[in-house]
């Protein structure tokens, strides 16, 4: 997490070098344009900073833990996690509402980047755009949604009856998050493959005729 706020902070002094660079030799014109992306890097900054806070507030407040533990609860001895370090329940709290924090914050985080292409597309490509960005959130969401309720009950229940009887699991809590965030993001990545299309055939790199060959 440190490392993305130092990455943050990093373009945002090299921005205003470049802007105070620009002021010492009278390009107004450029430095406005360069201190716009600074305001953008300071919005971005603010936005994840409130997400992150919001993020915590959530993942505390609703035991969201517990929550993406449940798919492999009845597979677990006592039906809990284990861990290896003292300070390993804390950093997983942070983790976890860190990366809610940006979901919490993408719509703001994705108006601001449509700010900055907005200007550079036609009429006809705007009006594409707006429901290209919402039905791909959708479906990102979507295939988180699967994996939770229908793939991670399937795995687990197979690697329960499979492991033998002299095995009891007993997974680490950070090894078996980061298993979860993995297939979230693989699957929600894979709930894009109709948009990655869509925008195939937009851009003209295959063809409809193509795509029912292909079937």
């Amino acid at each position: 997490i440190h490392q993305v706020y130092e990455l943050w902070f990093k373009q945002l002094l090299h921005e205003l070098d470049h802007v105070r660079a620009l002021l010492d030799v009278n390009d107004a014109h450029r430095a406005q344009h360069t201190l716009k992306r600074v305001l953008t890097i300071l919005k971005v900054l603010v936005a994840v900073i409130v997400g992150f806070g919001a993020g915590l507030w959530v993942v505390q407040r609703f035991q969201f833990v517990s929550l993406l533990k449940e798919p492999i609860a009845p597979y677990l001895s006592g039906g809990r996690l284990t861990v290896l370090s003292p300070t390993e329940p804390v950093m997983i709290v942070l983790k976890l509402s860190f990366l809610l924090g940006l979901v919490l914050a993408s719509p703001f985080l994705l108006y601001q980047i449509w700010g900055f292409v907005a200007p550079g597309l036609y009429a006809h490509e705007k009006k594409f755009a707006l429901p290209l960005v919402i039905g791909s959130t959708l479906l990102f969401i979507a295939g988180i949604a699967f994996a939770y309720f229908f793939v991670f009950n399937t795995v687990f229940k197979f690697i329960a009856e499979f492991a033998p009887a002299s095995i009891t699991p007993a997974p680490d809590i950070e090894q078996y998050l980061s298993f979860v965030m993995t297939m979230f993001l693989a699957f929600g990545i894979t709930f894009e493959v109709p948009v990655v299309v869509i925008l195939l055939v937009k851009f003209g790199v295959v063809s409809i005729e193509k795509l029912r060959e292909a079937r």
